[in-house]
């Protein structure tokens, strides 16, 4: 599939991104900044002078609750207390008084978010809402005299990641859960600001990884693999993306999980060596997109800090795909910190992911399907 042509035309790029979703990407150096000084005014570090909690609940949905996934991969393994994220409309039965519950949501009017987080001030938990100010959530926080971080959204709540992620961080730091300094802050801005320079409009595809990445998923059916806890947060979020921004299926996984489970989809109907089930052998090299058929494209993320085991299945991963005719795209963490490393694999992706739906005519903003799904089951 020839897509070139449409991401290299900056007319067409601009009237297939009406909303501005790439203006949203291009923003996150500014929301780590911005969010930096919120959290701050909101008061953010007094949250150290109660101590340590038990675990820490982020509860949030979408484009909102990747954030506790971040906060997690931030913290690592070496963390002390469990740092969970809760999709859904109730906390675990174990969640109570000696936890720190996290509300997130950037409109501050998720349905989900708000249920649980009244459920947190039912069960006397410590409530921190993040979100849109003047929203239900802030009235909650209010109610439950709860520490409220408003946050202003880039546009979407996908696009306003980092602006969710930050007062996370910032709380997780205050309590003694995070190595986050604010040169560290700085530093991921840094290189926020790179990758959007490398995948600015302008800038042709042969030179532009985003660019260069949504081309060659084009009419593929995406297997992404983190290839640590922190990639695999990276993967899960490229693949929300892709459903989001594109409309686009994906399938996402972490090493060596995968290598359980999905790795076997090599050699099944989205693989393109289907000559060992049966098809004839001159077939194996065909082109099966001008055949109309869609194969799978690997996509793995790879971490600087893997597991020397990891490591190795990564390197069997990809040349057994390779070996059954699978394409494989391979993509690394930049920076030393934790925050930088997942930062650059999610914002390129995420350029890739509205270029990807640029490219095949589609309008990056709008989610119809989530909206009319909303309006029948009020």
């Amino acid at each position: 599939m020839n897509t070139t042509g449409s991401l290299d035309d900056l007319n067409a790029l601009n009237a297939g991104d009406p909303s501005e979703m790439l203006r949203q990407v291009a923003s996150s150096a500014a929301q780590i900044r911005q969010a930096q000084v919120m959290a701050a005014e909101a008061g953010v570090a007094r949250l150290g002078d109660e101590g340590r909690p038990r675990a820490v609940v982020v509860v949030g949905m979408g484009g909102s609750a990747i954030s506790g996934d971040v906060l997690a991969a931030v913290c690592g393994n070496s963390c002390p207390v469990q740092v969970v994220t809760i999709r859904g409309y109730a906390l675990p039965g174990w969640v109570g008084v000696a936890d720190l519950v996290v509300a997130v949501s950037c409109s501050g009017a998720t349905e989900e978010t708000l249920a649980v987080a009244v459920e947190a001030i039912r069960r006397g938990c410590r409530l921190v809402c993040v979100g849109a100010p003047d929203s239900p959530l802030t009235e909650i926080a209010a109610q439950g005299r709860a520490l409220f971080v408003p946050v202003h959204s880039a546009g979407q709540p996908r696009g306003t990641l980092w602006g969710l992620t930050i007062p996370l961080l910032l709380a997780a730091r205050a309590i003694g859960l995070a190595d986050v300094p604010d040169e560290i802050l700085e530093a991921t801005a840094t290189r926020l600001e790179d990758v959007s320079h490398r995948c600015r409009p302008s800038s042709e595809t042969f030179v532009n990884p985003g660019k260069q990445l949504a081309t060659d998923l084009a009419g593929a059916m995406p297997m992404i693999w983190g290839t640590s806890p922190l990639a695999g947060v990276a993967a899960h979020r490229f693949a929300c993306q892709l459903n989001e921004n594109a409309k686009y299926p994906a399938v996402y996984g972490e090493v060596p999980e995968t290598n359980h489970n999905q790795v076997v989809a090599f050699d099944g109907f989205f693989g393109a060596a289907r000559g060992s089930s049966g098809a004839p052998e001159d077939d194996f090299f065909r082109d099966r997109a001008e055949d109309g058929e869609t194969g799978l494209h690997l996509i793995l993320l790879q971490d600087t800090e893997e597991h020397p085991q990891v490591a190795k299945r990564r390197e069997v991963s990809a040349r057994l795909a390779r070996d059954r005719g699978v394409a494989v795209t391979e993509l690394m963490a930049e920076g030393t910190h934790p925050l930088e490393r997942i930062a650059t694999l999610i914002a390129l992706t995420d350029y890739a992911t509205v270029y990807l739906a640029i490219a095949l005519g589609v309008d990056p903003t709008p989610v119809a399907a989530i909206q009319t799904l909303k309006a029948r089951i009020v």
